[in-house]
């Protein structure tokens, strides 16, 4: 018997106004609320130029790590943190979020967010996660990055900004590009960023 390989999907993008956005779509709960930080960067591609109509989404733990099962991810009510999250960039490639620094989901992992971009000319979305930078330790266990050649780890760290937030740009192609997940879970890498 042969095996079947998969088709690849219908490309991804542009994005149109026709129910994406949708409402706070970036707020995975209210600016200023307690706790709350910025989750900023930009998307660029191979030539290193802004994607302006990437499309990213993130899940992640709540502050404490605890996995989130709120409903209403779709209408956000600015109290309830549901942990997903979706916004698009702008002309300049850049994108925004509110949400809260992850927990660790058990006792000594490294806290990360799980995303996913979308762009026009990708046959498939990315999967891809942005850790936190702090706890030096936890992140040295941590399966994923460990696998991953020391050079290549650092596109995967967020940095910390003066008040809080967090710092991450996504390298769609080229010299430091960003580390993309496949979708049994395992790093991959291209050929040429190693």
């Amino acid at each position: 018997m042969s095996k079947h390989i998969p088709t690849p999907g219908q490309t991804v993008g542009p994005f149109f106004g026709y129910a994406l956005p949708f409402g706070k779509d970036n707020e995975l709960l209210a600016p200023g609320s307690a706790g709350s930080i910025r989750l900023h960067g930009t998307v660029t591609d191979g030539a290193g130029e802004p994607v302006p109509d990437a499309v990213l989404e993130i899940w992640q733990p709540a502050a404490d790590g605890s996995i989130v099962a709120e409903t209403g991810s779709l209408v956000r009510d600015g109290y309830t943190f549901t942990g997903w999250g979706r916004t698009s960039t702008g002309n300049t490639g850049k994108y925004t979020f509110t949400t809260v620094n992850p927990g660790a989901t058990t006792p000594g992992s490294a806290p990360f967010i799980a995303v996913v971009v979308f762009a026009r000319g990708l046959m498939n979305r990315l999967f891809t996660r942005v850790y936190l930078p702090e706890d030096a330790e936890a992140l040295t266990n941590d399966p994923l990055l460990s696998s991953l050649p020391a050079n290549r780890r650092a596109t995967l760290l967020a940095e910390r900004d003066l008040d809080g937030g967090l710092r991450w740009d996504v390298r769609m192609q080229g010299e430091d590009e960003t580390v993309f997940l496949e979708f049994d879970g395992g790093a991959t890498v291209s050929p040429d960023a190693r």
